[in-house]
């Protein structure tokens, strides 16, 4: 068994295990505990009650976290003709065609989104075995197929994000950093947890979220009252 440092006992030490914690306290204690020399991430993972192997179980989505997630997302988009142009002046750090296709093809995954238009998804149903498996691949559902290029590279630039149930039920995102004040750590995990609560699916029968903890990057996780927070 690891050795379990000085710094991660005292921050154990610091939390009730067994305790659900209002969020306003539970982000007082992952920031307070947050003492590495890095700025961590703030995650939280959700354990919810589907099975995601039944299509009408699966739990998927964007959200606009109100203060972003502190960390320089970087975007390719799809596109041709005037799209190009408008991609770049957006901000998207890769554009291109069929020479981007090549690329990516090769191994050249720089980017952490993937947009590109309706047009371009002859090229880009190519690259499916590709980036499926990263969860790069464009989607209608998530916006990421859009003749709106400059509206979806602003969106993820500035700090929306994706989340998608894993087969084990459970959904995990960073949304932000220990250094964020507590208000604004406060408003995007609030923003999260809303965005999984009206992802709920049809087939969802028993309890849609048993659990929840956040965490930072080095420290232990804090459980969440999520039931006042739905009331």
């Amino acid at each position: 068994m690891a050795k379990i440092g000085k710094r991660l006992k005292k921050a154990k030490e610091s939390i009730d295990r067994n305790a659900l914690y209002e969020l306003g306290d539970a982000v007082k204690l992952i920031k307070e505990n947050a003492t590495s020399k890095f700025d961590e991430t703030v995650e939280i993972a959700l354990n919810l009650g589907v099975d995601p192997r039944h299509a009408d179980q699966m739990v998927r989505g964007v959200v606009s976290l109100p203060h972003g997630t502190g960390k320089s997302l970087r975007v390719a988009v799809f596109a041709k003709g005037d799209k190009v142009k408008e991609a770049e002046n957006a901000g998207a750090d890769f554009v291109g065609a069929e020479d981007l296709a090549d690329k990516i093809k090769k191994g050249e995954i720089d980017f952490d989104r993937c947009i590109a238009t309706p047009d371009m998804m002859g090229v880009v149903g190519q690259l499916g075995k590709i980036l499926g498996p990263k969860g790069l691949m464009p989607n209608p559902k998530l916006g990421t197929v859009t003749m709106d290029v400059a509206g979806a590279v602003s969106a993820a630039k500035a700090g929306q994000i994706e989340f998608r149930v894993e087969k084990a039920g459970i959904i995990h995102a960073g949304v932000g950093k220990a250094s964020f004040s507590a208000e604004a750590l406060t408003d995007n995990l609030t923003a999260f947890i809303g965005a999984i609560a009206k992802a709920k699916p049809s087939g969802a029968k028993a309890t849609y979220m048993k659990r929840a903890t956040v965490s930072t990057t080095m420290g232990p996780g804090v459980k969440l009252n999520i039931g006042t927070m739905l009331s």
